[in-house]
C-alpha cells in the first residue's frame, strides 16, 4: 500500500484553499496548505499603501505585502497574497450574480447550476459574515445616490452586501459568529483601510472564518512556500514540489507525496502552474483547454477626483466599497476607496481620455488637457491626500468576452502572454465607466462644492485595462475538449488533482467574484467521501 505524506495538499488559501482546508479538515483528512505569501496579524499590516514592504507583493526585492500586480498583453491585474488570499485586500463585497451568469452555455448541462448553489451561496454568506445592506450614510454614499439618477438609472441603485463586523466601532467581543469557536472580533471603525489589510480585525477575512475553524481541526498552513511543480507520481498520487518564498539563493527545496492536490493558488498562480506543469510533461493528461475562456469580469477602473480636499465632506470615510448601480442591464458600477494617506494607487490615475480612437489621439489628448489646464492638472494628478480628494468607479460587466492564455520563452524561462479569446474582444476601455465617471464627478462637485474632474487610468491610456476580478482559464466543463475539470472540480484526466478557486469561473460574472468562489468551492468539497468512506462521485468519463 502507497504511504503518503498527507492525505490533501492545497496551494494557496485564499477564498476556495480556505474552504477546502476546513471541509476537508472536518471530514477527517489530513491537510497541509501552502501559500507563498506571508501571514499577517492584524498589527502586521501597512498603516498606509507608501509602506511598500508590507503592502505591495515583490518577494524577490524583499516586499511581502498583501497586494500583487501582473501584467498581461491585454490586461493588467490586481490581485492578493499572504494567508488568506485575496480576502486580505479585497473590498469585503459579497454579491450573488444574476441569471445571466448562470445561463452561459459553458456550465454543464446537467446540472440546473444557480439551483444546485443556491445552498452553498447561503453557507458562504454565513460563513463570511455578510451584512446585506452597508447601513452608513456619508457624502460618497450620496454621491453615488445622485450619478445613478442623473444617468436614469436610480431604480437600480443599492447598499453593498459586505463582510465586516460593524459591531461597535473600535470595541472587542467574543467570537459573535461560530459559537465561541472563532476569534474575538472589534468593531468596524470605518477608516477606509480595508484594500491595505485590516488592522482593527473588523474584516471577515479568511483568517477569521474557515482557516481559523481549519487549523483547530488540524489542518496545517505552512507561509512563504511556494510550490513550482506538481508532478503525478508513480505508484499514486501527486509529488508536489516547494521552494521558500522570495529566495535567490537558498530556496530550500522539498518534495512531498500527497494522495490527492487542490489547485487553489487564485487565477493566475493556477494556470501559470497549470500551463508549466502541462509544458513539462509533469501533468501530461492537461486538456488543451488549458488557458482558453480566461476573464477580466469586462472590468474598467475609473473614476472622479476633486482638486483639494473638500472640507466637511469624509470622501475617506467607510468600507471600502458601499454602493452600487447599474448603468445598463449588463454594466454594474461600485464606488472604491482607500483610507487617508494610502494615496499610493493613485499613481496609476490620470487624465481620462477616448479610448474609441488610436493611441496617438488619445496621447494628444491627454497632452492638451494638460497644456490647456497645466495647474488644474497638477492639482487633479497630485498625490497628496488623493484617497481623501476622489472616487475610484470599479465597473464591471456580464458581457462574454474571453482571453487565452498560454506560456511563451522568455530570457530565464517562461511567461504567462495573452490572446483575444472566445466571443467579443476583451474591452481596452468601457464607454459605461466613461459616463459613470462623469456623472460622480458632477455630482462630487454639486455635493463638496469644489470642482472635480473625472479620471482615468495610465494603462488604459495605452490600451490596456485594469481588473481587480482575473478568473477563468480552466473552467468548469462537461467535456475535456471544453475545459479543464468535471462539474466536481477534478482536473480532466488527472481526477486526484482538482481546481477550486476563481480560475474555475466559467464567464463574467459582472459582480464581484468572491462570494460565487466560495459557494462553488462548499458545492466542490460537500461532494468529497469523509475519509475512509466510498466516493459517490461519478467516475469521470474516458
Amino acid at each position: 500500500m502507497q504511504v503518503y505524506d498527507e492525505d490533501v495538499v492545497i496551494v494557496g488559501s485564499g477564498f476556495g484553499g480556505s474552504v477546502a482546508a476546513l471541509r476537508l479538515a472536518e471530514k477527517d483528512y489530513r491537510v497541509r496548505v501552502y501559500e507563498a505569501g506571508r501571514r499577517f496579524e492584524d498589527a502586521d499590516f501597512a498603516r498606509t499603501s507608501w509602506d511598500v514592504r508590507r503592502y505591495l507583493w515583490a518577494p524577490r526585492l524583499g516586499c511581502f505585502g498583501v497586494q500583487r500586480i501582473h501584467r498581461l498583453p491585454h490586461v493588467m491585474i490586481l490581485a492578493g497574497a499572504g494567508v488568506g488570499g485575496g480576502s486580505l485586500n479585497y473590498a469585503n463585497t459579497l454579491y450573488e450574480p444574476g441569471a445571466e451568469f448562470f445561463e452561459d452555455p459553458q456550465w454543464p448541462s446537467d446540472i440546473d447550476w444557480r439551483h444546485d448553489l443556491a445552498v452553498h451561496y447561503r453557507t458562504a454568506r454565513r460563513m463570511l459574515g455578510v451584512v446585506e445592506h452597508y447601513p452608513h450614510t456619508g457624502p460618497v454614499e450620496r454621491i453615488m445616490a445622485g450619478a445613478a439618477a442623473d444617468l436614469g438609472v436610480a431604480d437600480t441603485f443599492r447598499r453593498a452586501p459586505v463582510g465586516v463586523f460593524l459591531g461597535m466601532p473600535g470595541v472587542e467581543v467574543p467570537d459573535p459568529y461560530f459559537g465561541g469557536d472563532g476569534p474575538a472580533r472589534t468593531g468596524c471603525t470605518l477608516c477606509g483601510n480595508c484594500m491595505v489589510g485590516c488592522r482593527v480585525g473588523a474584516k471577515n477575512t479568511l483568517v477569521k472564518n474557515y482557516l481559523a475553524l481549519a487549523e483547530r481541526r488540524g489542518a496545517v498552513i505552512e507561509p512563504l512556500r511556494t510550490v513550482v511543480e506538481v508532478r503525478e507520481a508513480e505508484g499514486g498520487g501527486f509529488l508536489v514540489t516547494t521552494e521558500r518564498t522570495g529566495s535567490w539563493t537558498r530556496r530550500d527545496r522539498r518534495v512531498l507525496r500527497a494522495e490527492q492536490v487542490v489547485l487553489a493558488a487564485g487565477t493566475w498562480g493556477t494556470q501559470q502552474l497549470l500551463h508549466r506543469m502541462k509544458a513539462s510533461g509533469a501533468l501530461p493528461h492537461l486538456s488543451d483547454a488549458l488557458g482558453r475562456l480566461t476573464r477580466t469580469n469586462s472590468e474598467a477602473l475609473d473614476g472622479a477626483v476633486s482638486v483639494r480636499v473638500p472640507e466637511e465632506a469624509e470622501l475617506a470615510k467607510g468600507v471600502a466599497i458601499t454602493t452600487s448601480f447599474h448603468v445598463d442591464a449588463r454594466t454594474h458600477v461600485e464606488n472604491v476607496r482607500y483610507g487617508p494617506g494610502s494615496n499610493l494607487m493613485g499613481a496609476l490615475a490620470t487624465v481620462l481620455v477616448p479610448g474609441d480612437v488610436p493611441l496617438h489621439r488619445r496621447l494628444g489628448a491627454l497632452v492638451r488637457r494638460a497644456l490647456r489646464h497645466p495647474i488644474r492638472q497638477l492639482r487633479l494628478g497630485s498625490l497628496r491626500r488623493w484617497s481623501e480628494r476622489g472616487i475610484i468607479a470599479l465597473v464591471m460587466q456580464s458581457a462574454d468576452n474571453s482571453l487565452t492564455l498560454s506560456l511563451r520563452r522568455r530570457l530565464g524561462g517562461t511567461a504567462l502572454t495573452s490572446a483575444q479569446g472566445h466571443g467579443e474582444p476583451n474591452p481596452p476601455f468601457l464607454p459605461q465607466a466613461h459616463r459613470a465617471s462623469e456623472a460622480i464627478a458632477a455630482r462630487m462637485e454639486a455635493e463638496t462644492g469644489v470642482p472635480a474632474e473625472a479620471r482615468g487610468s495610465w494603462p488604459e491610456v495605452f490600451g490596456i485595462p485594469l481588473t481587480a476580478h482575473f478568473l477563468g482559464g480552466a473552467v468548469i466543463s462537461g467535456e475535456p475538449a471544453r475545459g479543464v475539470i468535471d462539474g466536481y472540480h477534478r482536473v480532466w484526466g488527472h481526477p486526484g488533482l482538482h481546481v477550486v478557486d476563481g480560475a474555475a469561473v466559467p464567464a463574467n460574472p459582472g459582480v464581484n467574484p468572491s462570494l460565487t468562489i466560495t459557494a462553488l468551492a462548499e458545492r466542490a468539497l460537500a461532494h468529497w467521501p469523509v475519509r475512509g468512506t466510498p466516493d459517490e462521485r461519478p467516475a469521470q468519463r474516458a
